[in-house]
C-alpha cells in the first residue's frame, strides 16, 4: 500500500536510502534533510509497518518538481512497486498543477519505461544552485538528468 510517510517512518527511510547509497545506487541523504522534507515522501508499506519502498516529490519551482530517493528493497524489485511510487509522485504533481518532473539517476532504462526522457542538467538551474553545489560530486556529476512533461 502506498501512503504518505509520517514521522515514525523517517529513520527507516534514512536506512533504506543510505544503504542504497553505499551500493552506489543513489546519493546519501542526511537524517535532518529527511525530517525537513517529510511531506515530500511516499512509502510503500507491507504488513505492520514494513517499508519496502520509498520516493519523494520535491517542489522546486512553480512548474517544476523533482523525484528524489526512489528505492525499493532488493528482494521486492521487479514487482511494480517502483513504478507505483513514481505514479504516486506524478499524480501529486498533477494535483499541484506542476507540468514538469525531473530527476537525476543512474537507472535510465527504468525511468524511460516510466515515460521520462534524458535532459541536459543545464535546464534545471534551480536544482544546480540549491542542491548540486552542496554535493561532493559537484561539478563532476555522473548522474543522468531526465524529465517528464505531464
Amino acid at each position: 500500500m502506498i501512503k504518505k510517510a509520517n514521522i515514525e517512518d523517517i529513520r527507516k527511510i534514512h536506512t533504506m536510502v543510505n544503504n542504497a547509497a553505499s551500493r552506489g545506487e543513489m546519493l546519501p541523504r542526511p537524517l535532518g534533510e529527511l525530517y525537513d522534507n517529510l511531506r515530500d515522501y511516499f512509502i510503500y508499506e507491507e504488513g505492520e509497518g514494513a517499508i519496502i519502498g520509498t520516493a519523494a516529490l520535491h517542489i522546486c519551482w512553480e512548474d517544476l518538481a523533482e523525484i528524489r530517493s526512489l528505492i525499493v528493497a532488493e528482494s521486492e524489485r521487479k514487482k511494480g512497486i517502483g513504478r507505483s511510487l513514481i505514479n504516486a509522485c506524478i499524480e501529486e504533481a498533477r494535483g499541484y498543477g506542476i507540468g514538469r518532473i525531473f530527476l537525476l539517476t543512474y537507472q535510465v532504462g527504468f525511468f524511460e519505461k516510466c515515460g521520462f526522457k534524458i535532459a541536459d542538467k543545464k535546464v534545471f538551474p534551480q536544482k544546480i544552485w540549491s542542491d548540486c553545489v552542496k554535493c561532493p560530486k559537484f561539478p563532476e556529476c555522473d548522474e543522468i538528468a531526465m524529465i517528464l512533461e505531464i
